[in-house]
């Protein structure tokens, strides 16, 4: 980052100038020196940007200033580029540190490199159309092989395919055995024994619903393999719900403990469930499962709210889904999502939109 400092203020105006030429539309060549806008690049000039500042571990990409400049001044589409300084050993050495640390991280700093890694090396590994080649012919950059990445714009696949299709068969690959859809310690954390439980799981045939006792707000229908990355939002969302809803107004003992920490994720204000919900909501665009109200199938809820003095909590039963709770797989016959027309027409332009892509 030094270095990138230092060189910034030295880029000449023609340096300057063969970059916006080359990185940004014609009709938003600069007049100015940096601060660039990021709607002023071309579509090479944006990816470049957003896997730069990536890198660099800027939170947004808005502004582009002399420092990402520096970057992208080693690039010229059709050439090799000009090596400044050591970046591959860089990005070598932290993608082994990850690799190293997926069972107990679950979470990868540099997860674009390493997805687009395997997808190059194991192309025949995915079911996902694949096009190495553009209309011409030519061999095209990885970057450009598929949409199914969800951080790829207006990307037709949605997260939940995105993790079942690609991050699901990479795990299989990294440890040379399928995953299951939750892992034994999300297993764990949900049902600890035969006498503490605090939530159940259902396997959905194309997504996952997790149900927290006493929660009232609808789950989300998260992947059917569910990233260690994924399961501490949604948790921690109905956790605090659970207390507001039963204890907080009554200031008994709540059932979430602040900074409690699942996987990847640390909980240290219980105002956190409104991040975990823009981020399941908003930013993954995950939908939700129907609104199960009373939820306390082993009376984990009542029972406490009875031992503080309050009104009975009793469950709402749906026995032809609860059946088929806790399973270790979905299985034939079991449950299967039911879609609207709404969601019907959305995924007919989706499978179109694929096609095309």
């Amino acid at each position: 980052m030094k270095f990138l400092l230092d060189e910034g203020p030295k880029l000449s105006i023609s340096e300057i100038t063969r970059i916006a030429q080359v990185f940004m539309r014609v009709d938003r060549q600069p007049k100015e020196p940096p601060h660039f806008h990021y709607a002023s690049f071309n579509e090479v000039g944006r990816l470049l940007v957003d896997m730069i500042s990536f890198v660099l571990g800027f939170r947004t990409s808005e502004h582009i200033d002399e420092t990402i400049l520096v970057l992208m001044s080693i690039f010229t589409p059709g050439q090799p580029r000009t090596v400044k300084y050591n970046y591959a050993k860089l990005i070598a050495n932290k993608i082994h540190d990850q690799l190293l640390n997926l069972d107990s991280e679950g979470v990868f700093k540099y997860s674009s490199y390493i997805y687009h890694l395997f997808l190059y090396y194991q192309p025949d590994s995915f079911q996902f159309p694949i096009r190495k080649l553009d209309h011409k012919g030519e061999k095209r950059s990885v970057i450009f092989w598929t949409s199914i990445f969800h951080e790829v714009h207006n990307s037709p696949y949605s997260y939940c395919e995105f993790i079942y299709m690609f991050v699901y068969l990479v795990s299989s690959l990294l440890m040379r055995t399928p995953p299951p859809r939750l892992s034994y310690d999300m297993q764990k954390i949900l049902q600890l024994s035969k006498n503490y439980k605090i939530g159940d799981w259902y396997f959905y045939q194309y997504h996952t619903v997790i149900r927290i006792y006493g929660c009232e707000v609808c789950p989300y229908r998260l992947p059917r393999y569910v990233p260690m990355r994924l399961f501490p939002l949604e948790c921690f969302r109905q956790f605090i719900n659970l207390d507001f809803t039963h204890f907080h107004s009554t200031k008994k003992k709540a059932q979430l403990k602040l900074r409690d920490q699942l996987g990847p994720c640390v909980m240290n204000k219980k105002e956190g469930w409104k991040d975990a919900n823009e981020i399941l909501g908003q930013t993954l665009k995950l939908k939700r499962r129907f609104w199960w109200v009373p939820y306390d199938p082993n009376d984990f809820i009542n029972a406490r709210r009875i031992k503080y003095r309050l009104a009975p909590y009793e469950h709402c039963s749906i026995p032809e889904i609860e059946q088929f709770s806790n399973q270790d797989e979905w299985v034939e016959g079991t449950l299967v999502e039911q879609l609207t027309e709404e969601e019907k027409m959305e995924q007919n332009m989706k499978i179109w939109k694929k096609i095309l892509t």
